[in-house]
């Protein structure tokens, strides 16, 4: 008996010792009680920077797509352009086939065909201007122009 008597001697006396903490804590003249709720706004400062970070990366990930796309279908349009049996409308209908299926027609708008002289050598250039993607509202805003060449035969 007087071993449980002590047991519930030393609780007790723990219980009073973490009210007695708690009561502490409540005070305005306690040591950490300018800190209390900043946990909060700092969850919300980081996951707001966070946020904003992320979605700086994606409107990076979607231009580089959309750029890597049109070089690809400027670069191939102008090799299918200088086909035996092609012509430089069939590069611009190519060049923009390829756009359309892989992004949208809106991309596909302004596509260009010119016959230059690179080195002395005679080539075709596919010219593609398209609008810059932008996630949301904010983004790069503008036209990037990509051209794709390839040579003519004599």
């Amino acid at each position: 008996m007087g071993q449980a008597w002590s047991r519930r001697k030393y609780h007790t006396l723990r219980l009073s010792c973490a009210f007695e903490r708690l009561r502490e804590l409540k005070r305005p003249d306690a040591p950490n009680s300018g800190e209390r709720g900043s946990a909060v706004i700092d969850f919300v400062m980081i996951g707001a920077l966070l946020t904003l970070l992320f979605m700086a990366i994606v409107q990076l990930t979607l231009v580089l797509h959309v750029r890597n796309t049109i070089v690809d279908a400027a670069a191939s349009g102008a090799r299918y352009g200088t086909l035996a049996d092609r012509t430089e409308t069939d590069a611009e209908a190519r060049a923009s086939e390829l756009i359309e299926t892989a992004l949208n027609g809106d991309f596909a708008a302004d596509v260009t065909t010119a016959e230059r002289n690179l080195d002395g050598i005679r080539a075709l250039e596919v010219t593609v201007r398209a609008p810059m993607p932008v996630v949301g509202l904010i983004g790069p805003r503008g036209v990037m122009e990509v051209t794709g060449h390839a040579a003519l035969p004599k």
